[in-house]
């Protein structure tokens, strides 16, 4: 069920005020569809854990689905504005890979439940068109990462067997993360995007002789 939520207020005070409670609204509902899954959690599931009424809820959003595509988007979009502006800056190569690779892993790490949440559910919205925004701010940022490891190699820095491959390789890595990475552990985000860093800048080995 859906409702047909009312226009955001328009006085500059006001419209903070409704941005921020819709964030924490998104905030909460990426926990407990980690926690729950989507298609386990119910309006009421999200109201408890809000502390708002059915009628708060729809007054930020038209319904649950809403907020899986809130939830996925917000993992993305603000990722991609932070890596243009470090393209944008420029500098060598690996500098450029490392500080986007650092800033990634870390935009993961503070948005587990947002990471988790877009890995388990995203077949249940990717068929509906509010989906293509979701898969371009996606395809934008990998088109960004890959174009640091292409200036690499024509800048003779980096020496990839598949840059195609390496490209995959990288995603991977920190795409699974949220399985893995524990916040109280050895392993900060600084050193795991390091890490990967150093994995996928590793020379290959020659070809072994005829």
């Amino acid at each position: 069920m859906s409702c047909t939520m009312p226009l955001p207020p328009t006085r500059p005070a006001l419209r903070a005020r409704y941005d921020r409670r819709r964030q924490e609204l998104v905030d909460v509902a990426a926990t407990v569809f980690a926690e729950q899954g989507y298609q386990a959690t119910s309006m009421d599931d999200l109201s408890e854990a809000t502390g708002l009424t059915a009628g708060g809820l729809y007054h930020y959003i038209d319904g649950k689905e809403q907020l899986l595509f809130l939830i996925c988007d917000e993992l993305l979009q603000p990722l991609l504005v932070e890596a243009r502006a470090i393209v944008d800056r420029g500098g060598p190569p690996e500098g450029v890979l490392r500080t986007l690779v650092r800033t990634w892993v870390l935009h993961v790490q503070e948005h587990r439940t947002h990471m988790l949440v877009f890995q388990q559910e995203r077949h249940v919205i990717e068929r509906d068109p509010r989906w293509s925004t979701v898969r371009d701010h996606r395809k934008q940022f990998e088109r960004l990462l890959d174009g640091v490891l292409k200036r690499g190699v024509q800048e003779g820095d980096f020496t990839f067997a598949d840059r195609g491959l390496t490209l995959l390789s990288l995603l991977a890595m920190v795409n699974s993360t949220p399985q893995w990475l524990n916040p109280a552990g050895r392993l900060n985000p600084t050193r795991v995007a390091d890490g990967f860093c150093d994995i996928i800048l590793a020379t290959p080995p020659a070809p072994a002789a005829r």
